[in-house]
């Protein structure tokens, strides 16, 4: 007879070559259960019915084998408990039926489902941190404010974002800041370092900084960090271009476009981008506009290809477009519902498109009041039928009238596309069509989109 790995079992079972219980004990953590209520019934009627199979297989295999292999199932107790029981069983010889011996996991089961929620809790904390790292790199590459993080030990620069490298005309990345600055201005400059790290704070110096030497007001911070201290430092120029004549200049309205809270871009007839203000960045979670610039637009909107091809036709028949609404969809994951307004036009025979995205929640159009008149009436007259039709004829029909009046509403806002229409209504494009074909409406949506092309 095989040697049993279970040395003391916490519930023995025997019994009959039939798999019916005929004796049972308990050890002494089963000490409150009563074995009498199994006697007699089927081992198999004790545990979960996830177990049957696995009891049943135990006990095939102690009558051809002789024994079984280890198997799990969740007994349940005449007390009504469910404990997770790991058992074997043995055939004992001749008629004398068949032993199973089990060990309490619940301990084990515990253990697996704290590690489990440790394991989880794990994971949300990397992906925050990721998020946290995310947005960082986003507002460091996308400032306008020049920003570079230098060593408290070397004063080496680790790193500079793209405003910085404009500033300072060449990428000071792995130089030591002090060689930035001329000789007579140096000892300033690590006097406001010495006050930053006895004091937390210090004000701002003026400094000259890059090839032409321009004056910039430096303000430093410190960052801990578990390897090694920075400081922070921000630079911002002395003196700005000013307006004359009461005119804004080209940069100055540069600077407002990319200051604007909704996302701005420019694209050609092709779909490539021209140029991005720092909201378009922000919502497709790009750093910086010299990595989009010549990228195609329908790498982020909508679905690959559809949405561009829509606008695009529809700013090409009619020259401007409103309330066009899809996806964006960032570097990162993120998806942001949005709404374009889009006006094309030309520059020396060259075709343009200039759109502005505003995040929106999605939303159908406002349905008019004959549309909502006719939608009443027919739920009223749906009311009207209570006790005369079954629960289940009237939930039916009243699914059917709502569905209808959303995918008329969903095809009018797409202008009876029905790619888009199926995004809106979260379908996917079989059951849109089996909605649509269900409900009547194939032959007035085709219409509908044929009439816009």
């Amino acid at each position: 007879m095989p040697t049993l790995s279970i040395a003391q079992p916490d519930i023995t079972l025997r019994l009959d070559l039939n798999g019916v219980i005929r004796e049972a004990s308990f050890s002494d953590i089963f000490r409150e259960s009563s074995a009498e209520a199994w006697l007699g019934r089927a081992w198999i009627d004790t545990v979960n019915q996830s177990g049957s199979d696995r009891v049943k297989r135990m006990v095939d295999d102690a009558l051809t084998k002789g024994v079984s292999a280890f198997q799990q199932v969740t007994q349940r107790f005449p007390s009504g408990i469910e404990i997770p029981i790991e058992y074997t069983a043995v055939r004992l010889g001749g008629n004398d039926g068949i032993l199973a011996v089990g060990k309490n996991l619940q301990a084990v089961a515990e253990l697996q489902t704290r590690l489990i929620a440790a394991q989880q809790a794990m994971e949300r904390d990397y992906w925050k941190q990721r998020e946290i790292e995310t947005r960082y790199r986003l507002l460091f590459d996308a400032s306008n404010e020049a920003v570079l993080l230098i060593t408290t030990a070397s004063l080496d620069i680790v790193e500079a974002n793209p405003a910085a490298i404009r500033a300072l005309g060449v990428n000071p990345v792995g130089r030591e800041f002090l060689l930035e600055l001329p000789l007579q201005e140096r000892e300033t400059f690590q006097s406001m370092l010495q006050r930053v790290r006895e004091h937390g704070k210090a004000p701002g110096v003026l400094l000259h900084l890059g090839r032409n030497r321009d004056p910039w007001i430096i303000r430093a911070s410190l960052m801990p960090a578990e390897s090694r201290s920075m400081y922070m430092l921000r630079c911002a120029p002395v003196a700005t271009t000013q307006p004359t004549g009461g005119r804004l200049e080209r940069v100055d309205l540069e600077s407002l476009v990319d200051r604007m809270p909704d996302g701005l871009v420019v694209f050609d007839r092709d779909g490539a981008i021209v140029y991005g203000n720092r909201a378009f960045l922000e919502l497709i979670q790009v750093g910086s506009e010299r990595t989009i610039v010549g990228e195609q637009l329908a790498r982020w909107l909508g679905r690959p290809g559809a949405d561009v091809d829509l606008l695009a036709s529809q700013l090409q028949r009619n020259g401007s477009v409103r309330r066009f609404t899809t996806v964006i969809n960032g570097e990162f994951g993120a998806q942001t519902d949005v709404e374009i307004s889009a006006v094309a036009g030309t520059d020396n025979e060259r075709h343009y498109a200039a759109a502005i995205l505003r995040g929106i929640v999605q939303r159908l159009p406002q349905a008019s009041p004959e549309a909502n008149e006719q939608l009443s009436d027919m739920l009223r007259a749906l009311v009207t039928r209570v006790g005369k039709s079954s629960l289940q004829s009237l939930v039916k029909e009243t699914v059917g009238v709502v569905e209808r009046h959303y995918i008329e509403s969903a095809l009018k806002l797409t202008a009876g596309n029905r790619t888009a229409a199926s995004e809106i209504l979260g379908l996917s494009r079989q059951s849109l069509y089996s909605k649509l074909a269900r409900y009547g409406l194939d032959a007035s949506a085709s219409a509908q989109s044929e009439s816009q092309y």
